[in-house]
């Protein structure tokens, strides 16, 4: 029952937030204003976020890295309730959002091993580089990585927020892998949306995202009432594309999504019990074999003690 934020942590370094319950920020629902449970703003170091319960959060982000942040772990949290879930999509930009794990104008981040169920976005990076998004399971929450032109010379309001993250050319370099999304039948949003503007286009013809793959994409749905995916940049109209399948995607970009599995209108078995908030995927699902093996330093991060199967979202199989 906070206001602005719940823990605001500044120009600070090796902070853990750990096994925290954030819940009901912004409780005046203040316009305006960009509230957060935490903000962790201005030039953080090495800020791990883990094993913390974000929910209840209709007016409010969830964790936002703001500014100048470096090297932030966000680990094995789970996050449900952030913004209004299902919020109709506008294609030109990706805000006004709220976001359970929202990485702005920073370089590096590992997010892994996260749960994140009935958000506006669920995870939201922003003029950043080189984070590395494993191995999260989002349920009716979409996935989206962006840039635009905003600068230090270009932002008269808040122009030193800019100059403390990359350059606009190198706000790229981010890996998207081992991901389970899933929409229910209801779900009207692309569940992934890669998003810079057409202005910026002939500048930064390059994607985004340096490697993806090994994601499992499932939709409820017998007609969808979103693209898969959106995309840019892309030839055509608005520099912009909407995948209604992996092949179209393939067939522009065939160094992506090679591995990656989706499967449209679905209605079998799939998760050990949604009804009971049971988000982990059953062994005989679609895809839940067809991950990548992790490496060391990703397992390590997890917790994960022995060298492990193949598997798509934010639950490991067990092991003998």
């Amino acid at each position: 029952d906070t206001s602005t934020e719940g823990i605001y942590i500044i120009g600070s370094s090796d902070v853990l937030l750990e096994k925290n319950i954030f819940s009901r920020n912004n409780i005046e629902r203040i316009t305006g204003y960009y509230p957060a449970a935490v903000k962790i703003f201005n030039q953080s170091y090495r800020v791990t976020c883990q094993d913390n319960l974000v929910i209840d959060l209709p007016y409010s982000n969830g964790i936002w890295y703001d500014v100048g942040n470096v090297d932030g772990k966000f680990l094995n949290n789970w996050i449900e309730g952030v913004g209004i879930p299902n919020r109709k999509l506008d294609p030109r930009r990706p805000w006004p959002s709220d976001n359970g794990f929202f990485f702005e104008i920073s370089k590096g981040a590992v997010c892994a091993g996260n749960v994140f169920v009935n958000c506006d976005q669920g995870i939201f990076v922003l003029n950043s580089s080189n984070v590395q998004i494993y191995n999260n399971t989002l349920i009716n929450s979409t996935a989206c990585i962006a840039r635009n032109a905003r600068t230090a010379a270009n932002d008269a309001m808040f122009g030193w927020h800019s100059s403390t993250g990359p350059d606009v050319d190198k706000r790229e370099g981010h890996v998207f892998v081992n991901n389970l999304l899933t929409g229910d039948s209801n779900y009207r949003r692309p569940l992934l949306f890669v998003w810079q503007p057409d202005s910026l286009c002939r500048q930064l013809p390059s994607p985004l995202v340096r490697q993806l793959d090994h994601n499992v994409y499932i939709r409820r749905s017998e007609k969808p009432a979103s693209s898969l995916i959106v995309w840019s940049p892309a030839p055509g109209a608005c520099c912009q594309v909407g995948f209604e399948s992996l092949g179209e995607l393939r067939r522009l970009f065939p160094q992506f999504s090679v591995s990656d599995r989706s499967y449209d209108n679905y209605s079998g078995p799939l998760f050990k019990s949604a009804e009971l908030g049971n988000y982990q995927l059953l062994p005989t699902a679609p895809g839940a074999k067809s991950g990548m093996a992790l490496s060391p330093d990703i397992r390590k991060l997890l917790g994960q003690t022995k060298k492990g199967g193949q598997y798509v979202g934010a639950y490991p199989p067990k092991l003998p």
